[in-house]
């Protein structure tokens, strides 16, 4: 009896695992939903196990789930390097992609995976900077597309969403009921004049616990409980949680996430990733309620 796997099936099963729901795997596989699905459907009947947990919103992979995307993502890649070498015509070559730290945790990496899931022989050159240094390199020549974050997208650009600013601290931290509030923020960041400023108009007094080079540092310092900060709403990282203050501490205002992109030849490998980048972003929504003012 033949005992094989059917390829298709598993890229199916590993693209929705890399971009983490069923929705953009169809779009990278150009597949309608349902076939994807049937085709996911397939392998787990094949290998008699559940491999994806459907019970919440989006999917997850079980524990058997794991274990077959280990051996699934390498017979991919052994069954593409053999057709490339035949047909020696997939894309190559480098992106350099530039992104603010404060918006890399969170959608990144998906992107990241689901790119690579489409085009795995084209590298991607992560350079992650402020807005100000990416805007200069760009400017320069040393990328060829940036993310930014900004008050007001300037021209050539792109905004792809906007959100409100948020307070955040240490996970059930009380640093944020203290007066003079400590902040803490990396020396070029655009958000701690923006924070400072709301806080003078609001009567609040405040002090700066740390300015620091490394926006790691800045998550050490939040993470201890020493220090508040300001991100944009929904890219809070695990070492920070937005602050529910109830109104105590006063609203900042939005920002825009821009995209820049440099002229270039037509590049399907290129306008991929701006297609993965505008969905992923566009997808992010505020998760806090806007705060209602504390009366005095």
């Amino acid at each position: 009896m033949a005992r094989n796997l059917d390829l298709t099936a598993l890229r199916a099963f590993a693209t929705v695992a890399a971009t983490g729901g069923v929705t953009r795997a169809a779009a990278i596989l150009h597949l309608t939903q349902s076939a994807v699905s049937m085709q996911v459907k397939r392998l787990e009947e094949a290998l008699d196990r559940q491999l994806l947990d459907r019970t919440g919103r989006g999917v997850t992979l079980t524990p058997e789930g794991e274990q077959v995307l280990a051996y699934a993502r390498r017979m991919l890649v052994l069954n593409d390097e053999l057709l490339d070498r035949m047909k020696d015509s997939a894309p190559e070559g480098e992106i350099r992609l530039g992104v603010p730290h404060d918006i890399v945790p969170r959608r990144i990496p998906a992107i990241l995976r689901a790119f690579n899931a489409e085009y795995p022989r084209v590298t991607i050159t992560l350079i992650s900077s402020v807005t100000g240094k990416l805007k200069e390199m760009f400017a320069d020549g040393a990328c060829d597309v940036i993310l930014t974050t900004e008050n007001q997208i300037t021209d050539g650009g792109e905004e792809i969403v906007r959100l409100p600013l948020v307070w955040v601290g240490a996970e059930n931290g009380t640093m944020w009921r203290q007066r003079p509030l400590q902040l803490a923020f990396a020396r070029d960041c655009t958000f701690r004049t923006r924070a400072q400023d709301a806080l003078d108009a609001a009567d609040i007094p405040w002090a700066m616990a740390m300015t620091a080079d490394s926006s790691r540092a800045v998550d050490a310092s939040v993470s201890a409980d020493l220090a508040c900060h300001v991100v944009l709403d929904g890219f809070d990282t695990p070492e920070m949680a937005p602050i529910p203050h109830g109104g105590a501490l006063p609203e900042i205002g939005d920002q825009a996430i821009g995209l820049y992109v440099a002229p270039a030849a037509p590049d399907p490998a290129r306008d991929c990733l701006l297609e993965i980048i505008r969905d992923t972003y566009r997808a992010v929504r505020p998760t806090l309620p806007r705060p209602k003012l504390v009366s005095g």
